[in-house]
């Protein structure tokens, strides 16, 4: 009975360890994708009229977005 006792406690515990990482996994995941939003948002809010600045932004954009899109 005690050996029972003990393992329900420890599957308990695992699935408290497993929650608790996924919540950290969460947050971390958040904290990636808000870090993208605002470098997407960053260069958004850039104007130029240069090419070569212009094509450099639009390639980091569509980099951004495209991680973006895999974090969905």
């Amino acid at each position: 009975m005690a050996e029972k006792q003990l393992s329900a406690q420890h599957d308990l515990s695992l699935t408290e360890e497993q929650r608790r990482r996924a919540m950290l996994a969460e947050a971390s995941q958040k904290r990636v994708k808000q870090a993208l939003e605002l470098q997407r948002e960053n260069i958004l809010s850039q104007k130029t009229t240069h090419p070569a600045r212009r094509q450099a932004l639009d390639a980091a954009l569509k980099q951004i977005e495209g991680q973006l899109a895999g974090l969905e």
